[in-house]
């Protein structure tokens, strides 16, 4: 129990990203008051970084007003249906309360000045056959600023819900990350509070909470300890979507987890759908999300160093192993087709007798004509030299000069040269003898030669704390620890992407945890 509390509100929110803010604005909106903290140097998180895509249905305003019939109950029977991999394992009590708040959330957004063109909503986002389209994206501008660090629809949920938390009273503590959440007894009794380490002037923050705490702090993707507990693969050389503006480093999982928390629905992780795991877009640069290029223009330039290199045909480029090994056909998505668990990983591992459970970096490999067919430029700041895009005049050279600090033995002159010879032959006899892939096009055969990092990108965390339907948050012993609440992606029990889960699952953890009794604690406030 700490000896003195610095702040004191009736709802503390750890995160202010898409499901901090949507808390916050429905706690403060119904008269709480509300403390949130984020460790970032502003709000939004990875929302805001994001393309925008929300898929509430249910019978929103703008289905209803194009026609389209839907209801909570087709919204529940979609997102449980077990033909379809990516929703076989959502928990239905989750699903059923997250269904039931689709709409009103919609209509909540609307009133706090979310903005959505006047279009019928489409049926984007499932992959699969659904009972109504759903799918809609918030109007904002795309030029990267202050306001909106990637110039992604995502800045258009973002700010307005930051603008009205503002506006309703809520305070924001941005540099301050989560380091603990503080239980009456330690380990049982109610949640009392968080205490949070102030990035700048390195002290250390408690934070009373009269009514109750919201986990609002991203997933784990960013975390490799975290991450490999779900899957060993993912070792430090994969980089995550979102990054480097914000990280989700499992502060919040780890913190509820020190208390009692369980983890829950993990096989959502790691079996292999959706977007787990995902083909970078942008090769080159460090952080090649294919749905995030980063801009000079942007702020948080500075952070990324370089755009990378779109690759529109990837006939272009082969890709190898950090031992210069060749080992699938480029042109596939990160799955073989029909969807398995053998893919740009397992291949990179499967091919070389390495004690490496990652598989290490991936390079695509290519030549000044393939340079002129991408129309690319192959200098900063398209490009990062700093360790992740090498050019040499010859493959020998090439190989000799590619260094990282996560390739972690040499790549091989001879064998990346013979890779390169043999993929040559395959054009000449117009079929890939070893990975099949579709009428191999180009030579590598003109000089100069260039290595572009070519990493696969952790996306989602589809894992976390184990929750009830009202958002809170479950022991190991199947209990709920009073006055503890998590949402989006922090928590577990549905595959449930993005937007769509964090907004309803942040308004359901915030008016439930505003019922809760008031806590009196005698205690010091400095």
């Amino acid at each position: 129990m700490p000896s003195q509390w610095h702040f004191a509100a009736e709802v503390v929110i750890a995160g202010a990203g898409a499901t901090g803010l949507a808390a916050a604005v429905q706690a403060s909106g119904e008269g709480a008051s509300v403390i949130a903290i984020d460790e970032n140097i502003d709000v939004g998180g990875h929302a805001i970084l994001s393309s925008g895509r929300l898929n509430l249905g249910g019978g929103t305003s703008l289905q209803k007003k194009f026609g389209i019939v839907d209801s909570p109950d087709l919204v529940y029977k979609d997102w449980v249906n077990p033909a379809l991999p990516e929703y076989r394992y959502n928990d239905r009590e989750l699903i059923r309360a997250w269904a039931d708040e689709n709409a009103s959330t919609f209509e909540w957004l609307v009133a706090n000045g979310v903005k959505f063109p006047d279009v019928a909503p489409s049926t984007y986002w499932a992959g699969y056959k659904i009972s109504a389209p759903r799918h809609v994206v918030a109007i904002y501008s795309t030029t990267p600023s202050k306001d909106n660090p990637a110039g992604k629809a995502g800045a258009g949920y973002v700010r307005p819900l930051e603008w009205a938390a503002r506006k309703n009273g809520v305070r924001i503590l941005l540099r301050h990350r989560l380091t603990r959440i503080i239980r009456h007894f330690g380990t049982s009794g109610r949640v009392i509070g968080i205490s949070a380490r102030n990035l700048v002037d390195d002290k250390e923050a408690n934070i009373l909470a009269n009514k109750g705490v919201i986990i609002a702090t991203g997933g784990h993707s960013s975390n490799v300890n975290f991450r490999r507990i779900f899957d060993p693969r993912l070792t430090e050389e994969y980089q995550v979507a979102g990054e480097p503006y914000s990280f989700q480093n499992a502060d919040g999982e780890l913190a509820a987890m020190e208390i009692g928390a369980s983890l829950y629905g993990t096989a959502n992780q790691t079996t292999e759908f959706g977007l787990t795991i995902m083909k970078p877009g942008h090769i080159g640069c460090q952080y090649g999300y294919s749905n995030l290029k980063w801009v000079p223009e942007s702020p948080y330039f500075h952070l990324a160093r370089a755009s990378g290199l779109t690759v529109s045909d990837w006939q272009d480029v082969i890709l190898v192993n950090h031992k210069g090994v060749r080992f699938y056909d480029e042109t596939q998505g990160i799955f073989t087709e029909p969807p398995s668990t053998y893919g740009w990983i397992d291949a990179a591992m499967g091919c070389n007798d390495d004690p490496c459970n990652g598989g290490g970096p991936i390079w695509a490999i290519f030549d000044s004509d393939a340079v002129q067919r991408e129309k690319w430029n192959v200098n900063p700041p398209e490009v990062d030299l700093d360790g992740w895009f090498f050019e040499g005049e010859t493959i020998t050279e090439l190989a000799a000069k590619i260094k990282s600090k996560y390739q972690k033995s040499s790549m091989p002159p001879d064998v990346l040269e013979e890779t390169v010879k043999k993929y040559n032959s395959y054009i000449d006899a117009g079929a890939d003898a070893e990975f099949n892939k579709p009428t191999p096009k180009y030579k590598i055969q003109s000089p100069p030669f260039y290595a572009a990092w070519a990493t696969p990108i952790i996306h989602d965390s589809r894992s976390g704390l184990r929750i009830n339907g009202k958002c809170q948050v479950i022991d190991n012993y199947g209990n709920v620890i009073p006055s503890l609440y998590c949402a989006g992606e922090s928590a577990g029990g549905t595959s449930i992407h993005g937007l769509t889960r964090c907004i309803p699952q942040g308004r359901i953890a915030a008016k439930n945890a505003i019922a809760e009794p008031s806590f009196s604690l005698q205690t010091t406030m400095v």
